[in-house]
Order: structure tokens, then C-alpha cells, then sequence
């Protein structure tokens, strides 16, 4: 089983539509996975041209397991909130293909399955109530902006094999980040299956180590261009170490992100 987290990206400029979506299609196909976990994923924004990214990956995958976490409602960058919290807000947490629905612009992660999914789970993450001066584009070069954080959640698929996937983009702010993969940690050690975190944790040099998982693959991922830093990361925990067999994959550039995709075939181990 392959599981490679990618960020996706906005097309820009006067790319059409079928454009843009042959371009996502190109991309999913070149990594043929059983599994894929994605960030920054947009749904019905204008900038990438209200394509719902997570359904057309799951389209051009030939699967009907797939689901969209919103994290905010509107863009991130511009104007937006965070989701309500009241029962009205229920049917917008979770998109599958066959369940909740979304008329909103939003913004969140995805992921998408070959491998039958038996259950849905969603964690609230929380954010930082600070955010940090981050590089940002500028019509001439890069700059610095003072930078919000969001909404973070985690997203987590049991699937038919015995594993239990979560999917998740955590803070940008340092110990924020880190605390919010220890919650995540604990939840999903609660769910059945063989557990495996995936995503961009925003942790550099290893650091998720430290919180007592493995990490399955060490690939600098970011920036996509020149990779000098691992941000991205595939984990599980010391119990699941031991009865799977994982080798880290060669995922060629996709051309979609910023960060590089990073990619494990994982196996369970003959005798367990």
C-alpha cells in the first residue's frame, strides 16, 4: 500500500478548467497509489477554478472512497471562519461520496482510498491564537506577512485491510504543531486498525520522532524545487512498527505543489 501526502496546487493565469483538471489527473496517475493523502485542497474556489480537487482525484482513481475535511469556510489568505460548531454545521464536516454536503468556497484536506473504507473520523485541532511573519509571493520577489494561523484537523479513514489511516496539515507555529500531533497521536491509537499519520506536520529535522512514533520514510521535501527540509511525513506508531514491513517509494515531481510528495509501500509482516 503506497501513501503519499501531496499539497495541492491552485492553477493560476487563464488555465481552463479541463486544463486544470488534466493537469491534477496527470499528476494522480504518475503516482499510482492505494491510498493519498492531501493538503491545502480547495472546494469551489475561484482561484483554482471551483474544481473539487478530492472527487476529481478519487474520479480519475476509480474509487468511491474519498472524503474533504473542510477546515475554514472562504480563502485562506483573504476572508474566511471557522466552521460552527452547532448541529446545523454537522452535515458540513465530513464530504464523502455519500455523505454531507457543502455549497460553500472552503478550504481543508482530503483522502482518498482503492482500499474499502469501513468508518469516517474527523479531529478538531484547534489553532494557534498567534500567528507568525511567513515568506509570502509578491509581484516582485518574496516578502514577509504577518500570517494567521487556521483551523487544524486531522482526518482518519478505517479501512478493510486492518489499517487506520489519518491524514492531517498541522500548525506553522513551533509547539503548537507539536502538541497538536500528540492529541493526534492518542486519538487514532483509539481507533481500531494499524495506525499511520501522514502529512505535512510543519515539524522539521525528524522532529516527530520525538513524540515516540516512527517515522517511515526521511525525504527532504520542501521546497519542491530544491528540497533542503523534511516537512512531510509518514508515521506509525511503536506497536504498529512491528507488524508491518515498509520501503520508502521514489515519487517523481509532480508539478502541482510546493512540497514534494513522499511515498511508502507498506506491508504486514508474514507472522502477525
Amino acid at each position: 500500500m503506497a501513501i503519499p501526502p501531496a499539497e495541492s496546487a491552485t492553477s493560476q493565469g487563464a488555465e481552463s478548467t479541463n486544463a486544470a483538471i488534466a493537469r491534477l489527473e496527470a499528476a494522480v496517475l504518475k503516482l499510482e497509489v492505494d491510498v493519498l493523502g492531501i493538503q491545502e485542497i480547495d472546494f469551489n474556489q475561484s482561484r483554482s477554478l471551483h474544481v473539487h480537487h478530492v472527487q476529481e482525484i478519487a474520479r480519475t482513481m476509480e474509487t468511491e472512497h474519498w472524503a474533504f475535511a473542510p477546515t475554514l469556510i472562504g480563502t485562506p489568505g483573504g476572508a474566511w471562519h471557522a466552521l460552527k460548531k452547532d448541529s446545523e454545521a454537522a452535515h458540513m464536516q465530513l464530504i464523502t461520496s455519500t455523505s454531507g454536503t457543502l455549497t460553500e468556497t472552503a478550504y481543508g484536506i482530503g483522502l482518498i482510498s482503492k482500499v474499502p473504507v469501513k468508518k469516517w473520523h474527523r479531529l478538531e485541532l484547534g489553532r494557534s491564537i498567534i500567528g507568525l511573519p511567513l515568506a509570502v509571493p509578491r509581484k516582485r520577489g518574496v516578502g514577509l506577512a504577518y500570517v494567521k494561523d487556521e483551523p487544524r484537523v486531522a482526518l482518519a479513514a478505517e479501512l478493510e485491510n486492518g489499517f487506520t489511516i489519518a491524514v492531517t496539515h498541522l500548525s506553522f507555529v513551533p509547539f503548537v504543531n507539536y502538541f497538536q500531533l500528540k492529541k493526534m497521536q492518542r486519538w487514532i491509537s483509539q481507533l481500531p486498525g494499524t495506525p499511520i499519520i501522514m502529512g505535512d506536520l510543519n515539524l522539521p529535522w525528524n522532529l516527530p520522532e520525538k513524540s515516540g512514533w516512527k517515522s517511515l520514510a526521511l525525504v527532504k521535501t520542501y521546497p519542491s524545487w530544491a528540497p533542503r527540509i523534511q516537512f512531510d511525513y509518514v508515521l506509525t506508531s511503536q506497536k504498529g512498527l512491528t507488524s508491518i514491513v515498509s520501503k520508502v517509494l521514489t515519487i517523481p515531481k509532480l508539478g502541482v505543489s510546493d512540497h514534494l510528495p513522499i511515498g511508502v509501500e507498506i506491508k504486514r509482516r508474514a507472522d502477525s
